[in-house]
This record gives structure tokens, sequence and C-alpha cells, in this order.
């Protein structure tokens, strides 16, 4: 379990760092290296959907207008205040 979690965190890691636009990768790689180590399993679920999303769902994310694809949670939340 512990390796899967381990897997788990570097493939967020690596999807927040290369995802296409310069300043979403800055940002996203900040963020998720901010509270990556803080976050149990569900929570790496969670975090590995919102890295997934297109930039312009982010952006939307950040500018507190939620869409179907996410629901509001302590994590969006995060997001949007960082």
């Amino acid at each position: 379990m512990l390796e899967n979690k381990e897997e788990l965190k570097n493939k967020i890691i690596y999807r927040a760092s290369y995802r296409g636009s310069k300043e979403m990768d800055i940002l996203m790689t900040k963020f998720v290296k901010s509270i990556i180590n803080n976050l149990n399993l569900t929570e790496l679920n969670e975090l590995n959907h919102l890295v997934n999303l297109d930039d312009e769902s982010l952006i939307d994310i950040r500018n507190n207008i939620l869409n179907d694809k996410v629901s509001q949670t302590n994590l969006i939340k995060s997001f949007q205040k960082f």
C-alpha cells in the first residue's frame, strides 16, 4: 500500500509539472508540493483528479466557478486560496 501511495504522489507531482502551459505548470507544482505530504489516500486521489483537469477548468475553479467536473471540497478550497 505504501508503494502505491508513493507512486501516486510521484504521478501527481509529474502531472502537475508538465501540464502544457508554463504558468499553470508553476502554479500547480507549487500547490501540489505544498500539500502532498499531508494528504491521505482519498485526498491524493482527489488531487490526482484535480491535476488532470484541463487548464481552463482549473482557472474556473480558481475563480470560484465550479462545474459538473468538480465539487466543493477542502482540497478545492485550498486550491482557491493558494
